[in-house]
């Protein structure tokens, strides 16, 4: 693949961050870990540099890298305060994390990224935090749904989109705007940091801000529904959180009545961007792209406010 300016500019930033912090080395090679329209992410030694998406709004992202330096034992903190511009991208370094093992699902950190959900959400927000982006990814998802061209699995997601209330598609504001939420959670956003058996934090702060809780236990409680996460580690996830005292659902009971609006977006969310893979890499959608295409069919039969657990 071939260079561009931004992805030679941001190594050379990835290597002098590196070496204004340890000893030089005759290392050679700085591995692009991601190379996105939405984001590059190069690595070289300990030092990780990341060029945000265009457009992003810089006092936005400095108030969000300010929150995660604030929270060391929640949030990996960045080398630097304040966000950089190169070939008019913002960039910003960060210490190099051990991410989760992808090759060995029965270690995933359940229980860890549910304990560090509650903890961020019980903290209180700071009153310069934009909302929570997790509806924009959504309304995202969605427009390239549409621009990637007619598909025969397309109309079942765009139906049960049409169905979710505005708030989850960034028409209205966020029923909650005072707690602070990741926006982005999955199990690649966890890392072990400085060494690898150090505790979990989270990392990726783009869409972090004030919103909903629920919405940060939506993507497992959506591949749940879909039966896509076997029923012991959702129940490993949901007890850890509650353990932790997270709000976003209630202590005991049945979770479903705050998670099945934002499992339901997050479905929608899925199913989309599982249909534009397929089209631009010309191929079938594989099983489990299916499997939630086929949940968003079945949302579409059930309005949220008369169904707990949309697919269960």
């Amino acid at each position: 693949m071939p260079r561009t300016p931004l992805l030679s500019a941001l190594t050379a930033r990835a290597r002098t961050t590196a070496h204004a912090r340890t000893a030089p080395c005759p290392c050679g090679a700085t591995p692009t870990l991601t190379d996105r329209p939405d984001g590059t992410v190069v690595r070289h030694e300990d030092t990780v540099a990341k060029a945000h998406a265009p457009h992003t709004n810089r006092t936005d992202l400095t108030a969000r890298l300010t929150t995660a330096a604030r929270l060391p034992d929640i949030l990996l903190p960045p080398l630097e305060p304040t966000p950089l511009h190169l070939h008019d991208r913002l960039v910003t370094c960060w210490p190099y994390g051990t991410p989760v093992d992808p090759d060995d699902p029965d270690a995933a950190p359940w229980e860890a990224a549910a304990t560090l959900l509650a903890r961020l959400h019980r903290t209180p927000a700071p009153t310069h935090l934009p909302p929570m982006r997790g509806p924009l990814k959504a309304v995202r998802a969605i427009t390239r749904l549409r621009e990637a061209g007619p598909h025969s699995a397309a109309a079942p997601v765009l139906h049960a989109w049409t169905l979710l209330p505005a708030w989850t598609r960034a028409e209205a504001p966020q029923p909650d705007t005072t707690t602070l939420c990741h926006g982005d959670l999955h199990l690649g956003q966890l890392v072990r940091h400085p060494a690898p058996d150090s505790p979990w934090l989270l990392i990726d702060v783009d869409d972090m801000g004030v919103g909903v809780p629920a919405w940060d236990l939506a993507r497992p409680a959506a591949w749940y529904a879909c039966g896509l996460l076997p029923p012991d580690e959702w129940a490993r996830f949901l007890n850890a959180y509650r353990t932790a005292g997270g709000p976003a659902v209630p202590a005991t009971g049945d979770p479903w009545p705050a998670l099945d609006v934002p499992a339901r977006a997050l479905t929608v969310q899925t199913a989309a961007l599982a249909i534009v893979k397929a089209v631009a890499a010309g191929r079938p959608l594989d099983e489990v792209e299916l499997a939630v295409v086929d949940a968003c069919g079945r949302m579409g039969s059930v309005p949220p406010e008369l169904a707990p657990g949309f697919a269960k």
